[in-house]
């Protein structure tokens, strides 16, 4: 018997207000309309937890001139269906998808 320990892929990610969020890093993939990746938001509290509607963040990842990698909402709605749809197949074993 193996004594495999999950370790997720954590990240912090700082906002347009400066807070720093945590994050899971689920799946990342490259298309030809560029990369993204798949996040769930990891929470201190027990209360956070309960209150969370475990949504996926699905996030385009940029670089500026500086070679600085930033993460920015796919603002473009037929895009974002289908990077969502190509993450819901890759993890479909994971987590149950209701659809929205």
């Amino acid at each position: 018997m193996s004594n495999t320990e999950y370790n997720p892929d954590l990240i912090s990610v700082v906002d347009e207000n400066g807070e720093s969020h945590t994050f899971e890093e689920l799946d990342r993939i490259e298309t030809d309309e560029g990369r993204f990746v798949a996040l769930l938001p990891v929470y201190d509290e027990a209360e956070e937890i309960l209150e969370a509607d475990g949504e996926l963040i699905i996030l385009t990842v940029n670089e500026d001139e500086d070679g600085e990698t930033y993460l920015e909402p796919i603002e473009d709605d037929e895009l974002f269906d289908k990077i969502g749809a190509i993450f819901e197949e890759r993890l479909a074993d994971l987590f149950e998808f209701d659809g929205e």
